[in-house]
């Protein structure tokens, strides 16, 4: 009998990597040293599982141009399994997509488990093997060695795919233990860095107080030439939410280049500067300061904070608009990987071909944040991973059948 094509890493890149080995007909076994499979996946679902946005339909270019730097690198896994792959894959699951007003596309279950369980269930009914708390040690010549309740296993392997996630939320999985076998194997590992995480703010002790854990939205961040409309959750270090999560490698570049970065908030992107003066100039009456802003200008109290944060507020409507229209905070600090939702470095791109096969081992293969990529939440994300899952199961499984021919 031949030698399975061993899956180390059970989240959503593995378990797609099996789907596409098993639909072509091969032995897949998926080795996870977690308890439960897909850990970080069922976590990221919790408050509505996020599967792709609806620019990836719309506005292909846009959609890409997410992946920053290693956009080229994704674009041929978009290509293969893109958005519309994404949904209609989630549909023939039994979970129907729909898509919100911000363009993100959600199952209407808007969970994960079901899904999950679904997928699961298929992947067990094409025969693939899911090994619980099966951790992976290395290599013992060109067998796999692995630690399981039942003691050491050796295993032989037609192909291997590293699917075992980056360095963000260690305690789901994702603890980036493999870093030191690779290198070991020769295989160069670009030093991890948090992304799609929160940023440090010195906030005075009064709006920690009263706010932190409030939203404001919607706002419009800008940093550079970079400019994102979304919501904001201000927190006791800082500030952290999808808008940030979108800014979040630009701004932790700037950090780590100037020590500080300069964020823009405004807090009313839906007014222009002139409707919005000429609300504030109406006649305060009795009313305070924060009525009028609440009233007036229609502030939110947690915006008023933030607005009060950086000084007295500006007299005269005309100085008082370009205040809220451009907040300029400091940002002094990033949170770190573990409590990062994803995370930049791993295994840089030259060190794999098209087909995501390390150049210097052939047989293995790299996919999903083990790579060094980052996109923002919203879909971008686990769009690219399930992606990658694709494309590496598809050139195993390419080699295994050029092979045995």
């Amino acid at each position: 009998m031949s030698a399975p094509v061993h899956i180390i890493g059970a989240g959503p890149a593995g378990l797609m990597a099996a789907e596409t080995l098993a639909g072509r007909r091969l032995s897949v076994v998926v080795h996870d040293r977690m308890p439960s499979v897909a850990r970080k996946f069922l976590m990221a679902g919790r408050g509505g599982l996020n599967l792709t946005h609806s620019e990836g339909f719309e506005d292909p270019a846009r959609f890409l141009a997410r992946y920053g730097p290693a956009a080229d690198r994704i674009r041929p896994w978009l290509d293969r399994f893109g958005a519309a792959e994404l949904s209609a894959w989630a549909e023939g699951l039994g979970q129907p997509v729909f898509t919100g007003s911000s363009g993100r596309v959600f199952p209407r279950a808007m969970k994960a488990s079901p899904l999950l369980r679904a997928w699961l269930a298929r992947l067990a009914d094409q025969g693939v093997e899911v090994c619980s708390r099966s951790r992976w040690l290395g290599w013992r010549g060109q067998d796999l060695v692995f630690d399981t309740p039942d003691g050491e296993r050796v295993e032989p392997a037609a192909a291997v795919i590293l699917a075992m996630g980056g360095a963000s939320w260690p305690r789901l999985g994702s603890d980036a233990a493999w870093v030191e076998t690779l290198k070991g194997r020769g295989v160069p590992v670009l030093p991890f860095q948090p992304s799609n995480v929160g940023f440090d703010v010195a906030w005075s002790p009064v709006l920690i107080d009263r706010f932190a854990g409030q939203a404001l939205k919607p706002v419009t961040l800008t940093h550079g030439d970079q400019s994102v409309r979304g919501e904001v959750i201000l927190t006791r270090y800082g500030l952290e939410g999808g808008a940030v999560y979108a800014l979040s490698a630009a701004l932790r570049d700037a950090i780590a280049r100037d020590g500080s970065a300069t964020l823009v908030v405004d807090l009313r992107p839906d007014l222009a500067i002139e409707a919005l003066a000429a609300r504030l100039a109406r006649p305060r009456g009795k009313d305070s300061v924060t009525n009028h802003l609440r009233k007036a200008g229609g502030l939110s109290p947690a915006a008023i904070a933030v607005l009060r944060e950086i000084g007295e507020v500006p007299p005269g409507p005309d100085k008082l608009t370009r205040r809220i229209k451009a907040i300029r905070l400091k940002l002094t600090g990033v949170q770190g990987l573990d409590r990062a939702i994803s995370s930049a470095g791993g295994v840089p791109f030259d060190a794999v071909d098209d087909g995501l096969m390390l150049k210097e081992h052939p047989g293995v293969f790299v996919a999903g944040e083990m790579l060094d990529w980052e996109a923002p939440t919203g879909g971008y994300l686990l769009t690219a991973c399930l992606a990658s899952g694709v494309i590496a199961g598809e050139a195993a499984a390419d080699r295994i059948k050029g092979e045995r021919a």
